[in-house]
């Protein structure tokens, strides 16, 4: 074997998104891309905002000597205290540059996060449907994955996330909006959970985190607002990245923050810094700061998304799919007619619809479908997606019933 045997088994179990990216490839090879309806990548497909444009231009014009050189490894104090500004507007609580480090997307923030507080055999519990990749940001720093369900409409379930609770727990990571199903969790279960994880700590006699994953916040729908996590609880932390609002993924740019009034605010930051270092991300980006830094406010227009949403929702709805409206990022999680969300995707793509099934999210009997393309690939897909469900028996339901969620592992 020339790689560890670990990587060759994250190698057989690797992100179903990216596996059906790669199938998208070579069918558009066969097929001619514009006759391939690629629903599989969250890949924002809105150009950044103009300003953004403009904004490349001025730093570049600006730069003087030093512009490209390290800078502080947890981001120039200027830019931090840009963020910073913004996030106390947003969060409803007093941060400053200090609570504040720059990162490499919202990935690399989390990475630095968990490499500084997880000891080997920690537990990050997370409600699924969930991001793809936490298992693997956890496991790099000897941590474990423990997903838990969530109720009907993907809302959080508290008497789920309390009894998965141990003496091995460190954090929970919640995605809010959430990706894959779009569901923005309420400030009042939030409030209980925050409630919960001050309880369980105090019996535990242990700090339980709560961290906050925010790349899709300014993502939302319908005028529904994401609540301030850190007025919810004060042990907490956010990652959050610029690529979604500013429609930038590949320029890797993000932050961290913790809650100003967290008990061991001082050693979590020192500890971050540290393993910004350690973990080779050295720094964030130094040209993409100093942008972003003239940048806090500044996103794409949301409403766009919601108007591919509502065009989607209709039609499938019309088709006879099974869904929870989303009321923010840029995807859909439909029920699958049958128990078996993969081959009812592989179904798909014999129309040559890309889709991701939800056991990859740790919620099988779902599919999720990435709007984020343009108006005409949802429209000339919807008849496939009809074609499709027809080929199912309608009456069947996923497995334990109509709209429960599962956690990884469990069928």
């Amino acid at each position: 074997m020339t790689i560890a045997n670990k990587i060759q088994t994250f190698l057989e179990r690797s992100s179903w998104i990216r596996k059906m990216f790669e199938q998208g490839a070579q069918l558009k090879a066969k097929h001619g891309a514009k006759n391939v309806f690629d629903f599989s990548l969250g890949n924002p497909n809105l150009e950044p905002p103009a300003r953004f444009k403009e904004i490349l231009v001025e730093v570049i014009k600006a730069a003087g000597a030093g512009h490209h050189a390290y800078m502080p490894n947890i981001g120039y104090a200027s830019v931090r205290q840009a963020v910073a500004e913004f996030l106390s507007s947003e969060q409803g609580v007093a941060i400053t540059g200090d609570d504040v480090i720059m990162t490499c997307g919202a990935a690399g923030a989390l990475n630095v996060i968990f490499k500084a507080i997880l000891d080997p055999g920690d537990e990050v519990i997370t409600p699924a449907p969930y991001f793809v990749e936490y298992g693997f940001y956890v496991d790099n720093h000897g941590g474990s994955l423990k997903t838990v369900c969530t109720k009907s409409d993907f809302s959080l379930d508290l008497q789920a996330i309390q009894a998965a609770v141990t003496t091995r727990t460190k954090a929970i990571l919640i995605n809010s909006p959430n990706n894959p199903s779009g569901q923005i969790y309420s400030k009042d279960s939030l409030s209980q959970l925050g409630a919960l994880l001050r309880e369980q700590g105090r019996n535990l006699n242990r700090t339980l985190y709560l961290i906050s994953d925010e790349p899709y916040r300014k993502i939302t729908f319908d005028g529904v607002k994401v609540p301030s996590i850190f007025l919810c609880y004060v042990e907490s932390l956010i990652a959050t990245s610029y690529s979604k609002d500013l429609s930038i993924p590949g320029e890797r740019i993000g932050f961290l923050a913790v809650n100003p009034k967290a008990t061991y605010k001082k050693e979590l930051l020192a500890g971050m810094a540290l393993a910004n270092r350690i973990l080779g991300y050295v720094n964030a980006p130094g040209l993409m700061q100093r942008a972003i830094q003239s940048l806090q406010g500044v996103s794409v227009d949301a409403t766009i998304y919601q108007k591919k949403r509502d065009l989607l929702c209709d039609g499938l709805s019309e088709c006879g799919y099974e869904f929870v409206k989303p009321k923010g990022a840029f995807y859909l999680f439909p029920k699958t007619p049958i128990r078996d969300d993969v081959a009812f995707v592989k179904a798909l793509q014999e129309e040559l619809i890309l889709t991701v099934p939800g056991s990859g999210f740790g919620a099988p009997g779902y599919f999720r479908i990435a709007f984020c393309v343009d108006d005409d690939t949802i429209r000339r897909a919807l008849p496939g997606f009809e074609r499709v469900l027809k080929q199912f028996d309608l009456g069947a339901s996923p497995q334990k019933g109509q709209g429960d969620v599962y956690p990884s592992g469990q069928h």
